[in-house]
């Protein structure tokens, strides 16, 4: 997790995370999370910068349980692991400054940017003359790629990231993807 990726080159800049599609398995990891580590690192005295385990045990985890928040904030280029400190990019640093609706906002702009099942899913609706589909249709596709219980927590993942950046919303009970209201 300490090391750059290294990887195919895309439009001169190497890529952090190749093969990254929508077959990755996501983590159970809370925006909530992902924006109290942000916030953190951007205080003093960490300034942007900080150790993993120092972070860890500031926040009262376990680094092995923040492992998790620090890679998910690389996915969504918000921060960087580099040397074993968590580095938060400039839009890292903006959320963790930002008031609520601009915080929703550019995780939006992330989701659906590095995200490719978040971006499939709204892709979908928005062709749809309904702006709906069934929580089936992207479970089928995604266990072409995972088990059946990973692809039922990747979903639970990025629904709970698209409600958040209201991107999309979810009926858990008719267990629907919609536009309505997200």
């Amino acid at each position: 997790m300490t090391t750059r990726l290294g990887g195919e080159s895309t439009g001169g800049r190497s890529e952090r995370f190749p093969g990254l599609g929508i077959g990755t398995i996501l983590p159970q990891v809370s925006a909530n999370l992902l924006a109290g580590l942000m916030e953190t690192v951007a205080a003093p005295p960490y300034g942007g910068r900080a150790d993993l385990p120092v972070i860890a045990s500031t926040l009262r985890m376990e680094v092995d349980d923040l492992f998790p928040v620090a890679e998910t904030l690389q996915m969504f280029r918000l921060a960087e692991i580099e040397a074993g400190d968590i580095c938060l990019t400039e839009d890292g640093t903006q959320f963790a400054t930002a008031v609520t609706d601009e915080r929703k906002r550019l995780f939006a702009q992330h989701l659906l940017t590095y995200v490719p099942l978040a971006a499939h899913i709204r892709r979908v609706l928005d062709d749809r003359a309904s702006h709906r589909a069934p929580k089936s249709r992207f479970l089928t596709e995604l266990e072409d790629y995972m088990t059946a219980d990973s692809a039922e927590q990747t979903l639970r993942a990025v629904i709970r990231w698209g409600r958040y950046a209201e991107v999309f919303a979810y009926d858990d009970h008719t267990a629907t993807f919609s536009l309505e209201n997200p």
